[in-house]
């Protein structure tokens, strides 16, 4: 399999012909397919595969638009180096049409809740991602373990939204000050955002309102005072939480 980081991997996701519906995943609130693609591989190259037009529909998300964010939050934790996201493109000659095609990680069972062997940093990470990306959906389940025991987060459909909107399990950081060592991440991130390739790319996934609340987010946790927030209610934390 091609090393998950990769632009080659990105590429294959976007371009391995054979696209052949395996089945499909079963708990998700949307359509979600596993699929495999491409002759060419030892092996095919297994990936999730969510259709644009198989979306429910919501009253605060625009109908249509997860997909798009799902690759958006890939993109962003391509710029800011965290968290490990599997690659995820978006791909219009689908089965079922326009959609995001995200590489399948073969995870074994543990997720945050109740099986948290990482070390403080991966999930401080993931804690401030969700923050910026205002991550109204961060279950327990969306953190998989894999064979080597590095963490990957999935499912991010429903972020980038201009209101707050931020639902957790992760509040372990509530009242922390933001470490030092990742105020550079979040302030390249903010200087990407405001030229060049990633500027462009992020245009055609989320709007101008989501892009400017987005970098208005960034910065604001750059601020000297800024502190993780806290949860306000129960609303806070997702249902089911896993």
């Amino acid at each position: 399999m091609p090393a998950p980081s990769s632009d080659e991997t990105e590429r294959l996701l976007g371009d391995l012909p054979d696209f052949k519906l395996v089945g499909l995943l079963h708990g998700a609130s949307n359509y979600t397919f596993l699929a495999e693609l491409g002759p060419q591989q030892p092996v095919p190259l297994r990936v999730v595969y969510k259709p644009g037009r198989g979306e429910s529909p919501l009253w605060d998300f625009a109908a249509g638009t997860l997909y798009r964010r799902e690759v958006a939050a890939y993109e962003l934790s391509k710029v800011l180096g965290w968290p490990r996201i599997p690659p995820t493109v978006v791909r219009r000659d689908a089965p079922h049409g326009v959609g995001a095609v995200q590489l399948f990680i073969e995870a074994d069972g543990r997720h945050f809740l109740g099986s948290n062997r990482q070390d403080s940093d991966t999930w401080l990470r993931v804690a401030l991602f969700d923050v910026i990306t205002n991550n109204a959906d961060r279950k327990s389940g969306h953190c998989l373990f894999d064979g080597e025991d590095r963490v990957w987060v999935i499912d991010h459909g429903l972020t980038f939204h201009v209101d707050e909107k931020l639902r957790t399990v992760i509040w372990d950081f509530a009242s922390q000050e933001l470490p030092d060592n990742l105020c550079g991440d979040v302030e390249r991130a903010v200087l990407e955002l405001g030229r060049g390739p990633a500027t462009r790319k992020f245009e055609r996934l989320i709007s101008p309102g989501e892009i400017r609340v987005l970098k208005r987010r960034m910065r604001a946790v750059l601020e000297r005072d800024w502190r993780f927030p806290e949860p306000t209610s129960a609303w806070s934390i997702p249902w089911p939480p896993v």
